[in-house]
């Protein structure tokens, strides 16, 4: 049997307040992979740039403060940073934090359903220290 695959591509904005930032994105990925047209595959989110990251978690109060903190802690604010000497900025610890959580998730879907557990959200996390615009790419491959 030949399965014949197609990819679907779309994308998602967003606006970030600056670091730290915890942006619910669920909704809007199940909203592309709902007017995809694709029943079944794997969707693929991906933050181009060095200061954001992508993951999942329980979007709640408690750890939109506690993720913050742990990520502080790999990489200070009150640390010297190379990065600073290259460029002038104050970023070292977004760039540290986001090569550390990488760009990309991947999810699966079935019958135009994202696959994730009940208190699982799809997140964007903000690590530059200023706001910023966002552009998201969303990628589907599937049939």
């Amino acid at each position: 049997m030949h399965l014949l695959m197609a990819v679907y591509h779309d994308s998602i904005d967003i606006e970030t307040s600056g670091e730290n930032d915890i942006i619910d994105i669920t909704e809007d990925v199940q909203s592309i992979v709902s007017h995809s047209g694709l029943q079944e595959g794997i969707c693929m989110v991906f933050v181009p740039g060095s200061t954001g990251t992508l993951s999942t978690m329980e979007y709640e109060p408690g750890l939109k403060q506690d993720v913050p903190r742990a990520l502080d802690k790999i990489a200070p604010k009150n640390q010297e940073y190379e990065h600073h000497e290259t460029w002038h900025d104050d970023n070292g610890r977004s760039h540290v934090k986001a090569t550390l959580m990488g760009a990309s998730l991947t999810v699966p879907f079935q019958n135009k359903k994202i696959l994730h557990g009940t208190w699982q959200q799809l997140i964007f996390i903000e690590l530059d220290t200023q706001p910023r615009r966002r552009n998201l790419i969303v990628q589907l491959v599937g049939e």
